[in-house]
């Protein structure tokens, strides 16, 4: 007996109708032959207010545009942080979910810079 898919028995089902095209991760989040797009491993757990742990691996776009909320890649004087990016009062802030620590102005004042937008997330201890 042959197979024919539009020959069964039963009924169709319903979440039928739900089912969602297969999910292209490499070109959704991780694609790193981009050359803005590079894979940051995090150290400790400033961001455990956004769920982001230490080890985890940021990809980070450097072509993507800061915005409030986002994480980014700061440079603050000679050194890296990963933080999130908010706005008060029309000033940019730099910040981390840990209560102990004081945002940081993003200002001509400071010695920070924005290197990159985080745009995913890798966890591989799960």
């Amino acid at each position: 007996m042959n197979y024919q898919g539009d020959r069964t028995t039963g009924f169709a089902s319903p979440a039928g109708d739900n089912i969602e095209g297969t999910i292209d991760l490499m070109s959704a989040a991780l694609d790193l032959r981009q050359p803005s797009r590079y894979p940051v491993r995090v150290e400790g757990d400033a961001l455990l207010g956004r769920s982001i742990r230490h080890g985890d691996i940021l990809v980070v776009d450097s072509a993507v545009a800061p915005r409030a909320g986002v994480v980014v890649v700061a440079s603050v004087g000679d050194e890296l942080r990963v933080c999130e990016l908010t706005q008060r009062a029309g000033e940019w802030w730099l910040r981390s979910s840990s209560p102990q620590a004081s945002p940081l102005q993003v200002d001509d004042d400071t010695d920070v810079a924005i290197w990159a937008v985080a745009t995913g997330l890798v966890r591989t201890d799960v």
